[in-house]
């Protein structure tokens, strides 16, 4: 079985296939200048511990880490609004 970084490139290079390759180009230059600051010095790495918590979910229901862990590796991604 692929490793989650693995995985994660693949599905980054197929959603790349697909895209405007000008919408490409804007994102991977933004994601550059971002990394270039130190915005991501403050962030969690992988293998990172945190507490155990719950939030919502899109569908409306409540989804904890720990029942997450339990089916692997988990990734967490906070993104703002609902679009």
């Amino acid at each position: 079985m692929d490793t989650l970084a693995g995985q994660l490139c693949a599905m980054k290079l197929e959603r790349d296939g697909v895209r405007n390759p000008q919408f490409t180009e804007v994102m991977d230059r933004a994601t550059a200048e971002l990394k270039a600051t130190d915005i991501l010095d403050g962030v969690p790495g992988v293998g990172h511990r945190t507490i155990d918590f719950a939030l919502p979910n899109l569908e409306g229901g409540t989804i904890r880490l720990s029942s997450l862990l339990t089916k692997g590796p988990a990734v967490v991604s906070f993104f703002r609004g609902r679009w």
